[in-house]
């Protein structure tokens, strides 16, 4: 008897191997093309949870500031499509320009002065628009991960579809 054997379905002949592919209907596809299926699930899996993991750090961002909260204006000096930089000054006379940029920046412009939120305990690093929190961070990642999905049920569609002899 075979040790690596994987037990058969009721109904089938015993003695014949199964492969590890069977549980998924994928032992019937050329080894090229399941790579090429396991690799489009993995990727789509890895883009998820990127995207889940970069929604948890914009709540923990904002769980930080609403820790050690501080208001004040700001006003913003630039608007760039990896960065949005303001200056502020806190109550102890400080001023501050965060190097990445403000959090939740949409629909700001150089020269705008806008209220902002930030975490006392680091004012150079966590700052946020007032009134926006992670929750603003659904609707892109939602559409990423929903875009991410539907290619690759498409692309898992015809890479399961029934061989020709020309793509076999």
């Amino acid at each position: 008897m075979v040790e690596n054997a994987v037990a058969n379905r009721p109904g089938e002949p015993a003695g014949q191997r199964r492969s590890r592919w069977a549980f998924l209907g994928l032992d019937k596809l050329p080894t090229g093309r399941r790579a090429w299926l396991i690799g489009v699930v993995t990727a789509a899996v890895l883009i998820t949870a990127m995207s889940l993991l970069l929604i948890a750090g914009a709540w923990r961002d904002d769980h930080a500031i609403e820790g050690n909260l501080g208001h004040t204006d700001a006003d913003v000096l630039s608007v760039a499509f990896d960065r949005t930089v303001v200056r502020f000054t806190t109550p102890d006379g400080a001023t501050h320009s965060p190097p990445l940029g403000v959090l939740y920046p949409q629909d700001l412009q150089a020269g705008q002065r806008v209220q902002v939120e930030y975490d006392t305990t680091d004012p150079d690093d966590l700052v946020r628009v007032a009134g926006r929190d992670y929750r603003l961070t659904f609707l892109p990642f939602g559409m990423l991960v929903g875009i991410t999905w539907a290619v690759a049920a498409g692309l898992i569609w015809w890479l399961r579809r029934p061989g020709t002899p020309a793509t076999t």
